[in-house]
């Protein structure tokens, strides 16, 4: 499997979740761009998903973005405003893993006020590790499309 670039992005309330994952990336060879933020101060998170998701919409196929927020979901709501980025919120392994071989997820989410930092380095692991499964969940993903693209 080609490793993607994996653009990372985080409000105050995941910052320091952020820094820690990103480190994690970059000793697994991941090209990673810090998408930011870059302290604890108070800041708004769709800023710093704009800034991730215009990256994976730009290049789908050969990108992954992660963000992080207080609870994760803050960020997935707003990166699945974008076509063609489907972000899901994962606090535990099988979610992660299966929310890339049935859904073809291309954003993960996490919250840090929500799981510790060992556990979302292996949340991370097992998304990255996983591989579209494609066949029926191929229909299902060309269906949520097909919304998308009704939508104006």
């Amino acid at each position: 499997m080609k490793k993607r670039n994996i653009y990372i992005g985080a409000d105050s309330a995941g910052y320091s979740l952020k820094e820690e994952l990103k480190r994690h990336l970059q000793e697994l060879g991941y090209d990673v761009q810090d998408m930011g933020t870059d302290s604890t101060a108070s800041c708004h998170y769709p800023v710093f998903a704009s800034a991730v998701c215009e990256k994976v919409q730009a290049a789908p196929d050969d990108t992954f973005g992660i963000l992080i927020c207080g609870t994760g979901i803050g960020m997935s709501m707003c990166a699945n405003k974008y076509r063609g980025v489907r972000a899901a919120v994962c606090s535990d392994t099988y979610s992660a893993r299966l929310t890339r071989m049935h859904n073809n997820a291309n954003v993960l989410c996490m919250g840090a006020r929500v799981i510790g930092p060992c556990l979302a380095q292996d949340i991370l692991d097992s998304f990255l590790a996983a591989e579209f499964e494609g066949g029926r969940h191929q229909t299902r993903l060309d269906m949520m499309t097909e919304i998308e693209n009704k939508q104006k």
